[in-house]
């Protein structure tokens, strides 16, 4: 079964990225493609995307919206190294500013329900356009939400009437809750914000307006899928997702296997592989030498890149006076590199520690060089995350044979296989009570292994480059749960 799909997004690499959205959206686009599904793409054009590179789609489109008809332009480019076409929306009000979703990683745009609303509406729109209905309407997060709610109502019959809606939660942390006041703007009738799910305390939840209209749900891995019905990771959302639960999957995200390959990666000193890891020991030295660190091939190094927010355990690993990071600096033989930016605090204590404490070294911001050295020339990965939907650097972390320490959820869990001092089994070390002492006991066990159990690191390094993480398994259980939206749209029931 061949099915032509368009994926709505707030992001596509390479040409907008704000987290793993980006990354996921066209990785699975081209995974979708290349089993044959005609899959195409809409993302706004951002001002920092240059036109220039574009392909003007000739006439301008009008988009109801709001009380007004919005005139916008739209702009044609596609994946690179594919056939996977995308479309721009280019409305200067809007997107002709700074950032995807605000000015800062602190600081989103006050107008972004208005925003994301015109792109949901754009969609259907830009179908008619060029004159291509798809079978499917992927929509991913709460900024293209108002996608299924627009196909359940306003598209119901006509053009639409016999597509159907996939809605991807790559984070529930994330809702898109603003005030009712938003609510003119989206062009419905007010009996649809109790009747189609936007209600919440008094004011608009997109996410939950989404799940509640959508043919089908996924998430992005499938113990991320079954958390998220509980109280505990369903950010009051958990009845509503218990309610869906037989329209709810868990899908493992893939990684882009392409871009992220020990064996041909541009941004490494030197190439390596899982029979042959002679690179790899250059690429720490490299990396020790980048970021201040004495130079020795002895001491295990241990890597971070992360967004420094409390959803990924900053202050169980960096927080003055009780985080892990001081006590194993000071306690354990071994080296920590770090990039990442976000919370000001936590940027300050990386900053404090790094000129501390010799065997630690960091750097705020990101670098997609570094990153890719972090991945290579470190020997153990740190991910304590609080709860992780998917995750994808522990996935980078265990094809560059970089055995990742993780917290026992989501996605870390169906990616990571517990080591086993028995055994020497395993391709990585988890512990179950995120807490800074379960993170340094865990650390330390992984530092003891090294030390003590090279032979297992030998065997788990092994282990972990050979595990098959790329896209094509996950595109065919999304292309079977197409079939399945397909088949409800069809019916009319859910």
């Amino acid at each position: 079964m061949l099915v032509k799909i368009l994926m709505v997004s707030s992001e596509a690499m390479p040409f907008a990225k704000s987290g793993g959205l980006g990354d996921a959206v066209s990785s699975l686009a081209k995974a979708l493609s290349r089993l044959g599904h005609d899959v195409r793409i809409l993302i706004p054009r951002y001002y920092f995307i240059d036109r220039n590179s574009l392909k003007p789609l000739e006439g301008a489109m009008g988009v109801p919206v709001g009380m007004d008809e919005h005139w916008t332009s739209v702009y044609e480019s596609s994946l690179p190294d594919s056939e996977v076409p995308v479309y721009f929306l280019d409305y200067e009000r809007y997107y002709g500013r700074s950032g995807v979703y605000g000015s800062s990683t602190r600081e989103e745009f006050a107008d972004n329900p208005e925003r994301f609303a015109l792109l949901s509406m754009a969609a259907f729109q830009l179908c008619r356009k060029i004159d291509w209905i798809p079978d499917i309407m992927h929509a991913h997060d709460w900024p293209t939400s108002l996608v299924p709610v627009y196909l359940k109502t306003l598209e119901k019959t006509g053009d639409f009437s016999r597509t159907a809606s996939v809605l991807t939660i790559h984070n529930l942390g994330y809702q898109g809750i603003c005030a009712k006041e938003h609510f003119p703007f989206f062009h419905l009738d007010w009996a649809l914000f109790y009747g189609a799910g936007f209600e919440f305390r008094d004011a608009i939840n997109l996410l939950k307006s989404g799940i509640t209209n959508a043919d089908c749900l996924t998430t992005v891995s499938p113990s991320y899928s079954r958390e998220i019905q509980t109280p505990t990771q369903g950010f009051c959302l958990d009845g509503l997702l218990r309610y869906r639960s037989r329209d709810l999957v868990g899908i493992l995200n893939g990684i882009d296997t392409e871009t992220w390959n020990p064996e041909t990666d541009p941004y490494l000193p030197a190439v390596y592989s899982a029979d042959d890891l002679s690179g790899k020991a250059v690429c720490k030295r490299v990396l020790q030498e980048s970021f201040g660190l004495r130079p020795d091939p002895k001491i295990p190094l241990f890597g971070i890149v992360t967004r420094l927010t409390e959803q990924k355990g900053i202050a169980e690993m960096f927080g003055k006076g009780f985080g892990a990071l001081s006590q194993v600096c000071s306690n354990m033989k071994v080296q920590i590199a770090v990039i990442g930016s976000g919370d000001s605090w936590c940027e300050e204590e990386i900053r404090v520690l790094s000129l501390r404490f010799p065997n630690f070294k960091g750097k705020i911001g990101y670098d997609e060089r570094l990153a890719h050295m972090i991945e290579a020339g470190s020997d153990f990965f740190i991910m304590p995350s609080r709860y992780e939907p998917c995750g994808l650097n522990q996935m980078y972390s265990l094809r560059y044979g970089t055995l990742p320490i993780v917290h026992r959820t989501g996605g870390l869990a169906d990616t990571v296989e517990n080591y086993s001092q028995e055994t020497g089994e395993g391709t990585g070390f988890m512990f179950d009570d995120l807490t800074p002492q379960a993170l340094y006991n865990t650390i330390g066990w992984a530092n003891w292994a090294w030390y003590n159990r090279q032979g297992h690191i030998e065997l788990m390094r092994y282990k972990a480059m050979t595990r098959d993480f790329a896209w094509e398994k996950s595109a065919s259980e999304y292309t079977a749960l197409y079939g399945r939206a397909m088949a409800i749209r069809k019916s009319g029931i859910k």
